[in-house]
């Protein structure tokens, strides 16, 4: 392909992309997947260009654009060099006068009055930036120094001691560590919310919104006897923590749920979990920098529906803790109302639970909770709170 065809095959992707991000439709890796499926006579260099092409234009608008070709107009304003193909064979045709022009911003304009307080502009270009690829050392099997040895590229995080840092867009899948079951791929970010949970020998864990599992095989890991239970109400997420756990030596028993029985289907948990993590559906305002095109999808009736999402599923988790227990809540999201606005209404409406001091190292406090976010702590973006039920 020439730099030209690479160019107009980034404004069909973009296009469909779009589409997808308006109708909740297939991500943007997907799209590209499928894209070059149909496209054989491209090579991995055309495969990866049009790709890097693609999520350059993503990062650099906020805002849906209208169609691809002005996001890619938008991205040839800021490199001069894309202006020299429009008009050439076989690519985008030449920029009229008029042509419409996707926006470089970072936050939509509707959502900026919703982040939380402790996130400033000058913060802001650190949602987009790579991410990192961070390893979490299965602890029961493992030690961190000594698989920091297998990891040349790698460090150690900063904040949790579970932690292995590597280059963005490292591959760990095809390494011995990763198919023995001794790290796992998992933000910086959310290991410090399986420490924040502070799991014990023994006790009954429960992960609520448990997904493919990944705080799950954290709590695991740091505590072996423990008796946990990961539910949630997506089969297709769920099946992916068994062979996650066979690998890691993890014994965890999965739960499908069906909205809204959860209660009935977790009857012999009510009052009876030592610790209930809620890590609710959110906007995903903190991973952005993975997910650039999440700005796209998220609207004001999304957000509102995810809202009152999480604050039902913190009903459902304060029912299922056992008096003296506790409850951990997460959403991976900058924006008060998902976080602090959150914990504030639970509390409101519960006045005999207590909130308690959050133990993680980083993050800043907000309100009962901690808030973590790229720009300060380096890692994805989170509010993590955790409640007490008293005796």
């Amino acid at each position: 392909m020439t730099p030209a065809a690479r160019l107009q095959a980034a404004v069909e992707i973009l296009d469909e992309v779009i589409t997808s991000a308006r109708d909740d439709g297939p991500p943007a890796d997907s799209i590209v997947t499928r894209y070059f499926k149909h496209r054989r006579y491209a090579g991995s260099k055309d495969r990866r260009a049009v790709r890097e092409l693609v999520f350059r234009a993503i990062r650099r608008s906020a805002e849906r654009p209208v169609n691809g070709r002005a996001a890619v107009v938008g991205l040839a304003q800021d490199e001069p060099a894309l202006s020299e193909l429009f008009g050439q064979p076989r690519g985008p045709e030449p920029v009229n006068e008029g042509q419409e022009v996707a926006e470089a911003s970072i936050i939509p304009a509707w959502l900026r009055p919703a982040l939380s307080t402790l996130v400033s502009e000058s913060e802001w270009p650190a949602l987009l930036e790579r991410a990192p690829v961070d390893l979490r050392v299965n602890v029961a099997r493992a030690s961190r120094d000594s698989l920091l040895i297998e990891f040349p590229a790698g460090e150690p995080t900063p904040l949790s001691p579970w932690g292995i840092r590597l280059p963005p867009d490292s591959r760990v899948d095809d390494h011995r560590a990763f198919a023995a079951g001794l790290v796992e791929v998992q933000d910086e970010g959310s290991q410090l919310i399986a420490l924040a949970c502070e799991p014990m020998l023994g006790e009954r864990l429960l992960d609520l919104c448990a997904g493919a599992g990944g705080k799950s095989l954290a709590l695991a890991a740091a505590a072996p006897t423990a008796i946990i239970l990961a539910a949630d109400s997506n089969r297709n997420r769920l099946s992916k923590l068994a062979p996650r756990a066979a690998r890691a030596g993890a014994a965890i028993d999965t739960r499908l749920l069906s909205p809204p029985r959860e209660i009935d289907e977790l009857g012999e948990w009510r009052e009876g979990a030592d610790l209930v993590l809620v890590d609710a559906p959110c906007s995903g305002s903190g991973t952005w920098r993975r997910n650039p095109e999440g700005r796209w999808r998220l609207t004001a009736e999304r957000l509102d529906r995810l809202i009152a999402l999480q604050q039902r599923l913190l009903g459902i988790g304060a029912e299922l803790v056992k008096p003296g227990g506790r409850l951990v809540y997460a959403v991976c999201s900058i924006l008060s109302r998902e976080g602090a606005g959150q914990i504030e209404s639970f509390l409101r409406d519960r006045s005999s639970w207590i909130s308690e001091e959050t133990p993680i190292a980083g993050g800043r406090p907000d309100e009962a909770g901690r808030l973590l976010t790229p720009g300060h702590d380096r890692t994805d973006g989170f509010f993590v709170a955790r409640l007490g039920r008293p005796c």
